[in-house]
């Protein structure tokens, strides 16, 4: 597969970043305590750098000169289809990330990319919302 080739203006504007995609219906439906529902996008992005921790996008993420300004967004999809869907649409794009399952429920219920550039994975979450 071909890698994206960012524009200048995006160059200038590339950082590394992690995205953390979370279910919505964990707080909806299934009435999660919020403080929960953070955990497990907690879970899934310390276990996605820890993967890859000698990835040396994920060692320049982590380094001393960027340890304090680190990017993250996190974006929520409706449940737990959506949420596998997006897992299988990154592994085929080779999109390295951890899905996240709750144990022993076995619950997937986030998934985390490991540190990348966003100019190369920015549109596969394009058309998600920021978790609110």
């Amino acid at each position: 597969m071909a890698q994206e080739i960012p524009t200048a203006e995006a160059a200038k504007e590339d950082v590394l970043i992690q995205y953390v995609v979370i279910r919505k219906d964990l707080v909806e439906t299934m009435k999660w305590p919020l403080g929960s529902v953070m955990s497990q996008g907690c879970h899934a992005a310390v276990a996605a750098v820890w993967m890859h921790r000698e990835d040396p996008d994920t060692i320049e993420y982590c380094s001393p000169e960027k340890i304090d300004t680190m990017h993250k967004v996190t974006l929520e999809v409706k449940g737990e289809i959506q949420l596998l869907n997006l897992s299988k649409k990154l592994a085929e794009a080779s999109i390295d990330h951890k899905l996240w399952i709750e144990q022993p429920e076995n619950l997937p219920t986030c998934l985390a990319t490991k540190p990348c550039w966003k100019s190369r994975v920015s549109s596969h979450f394009k058309k998600l919302k920021l978790c609110s």
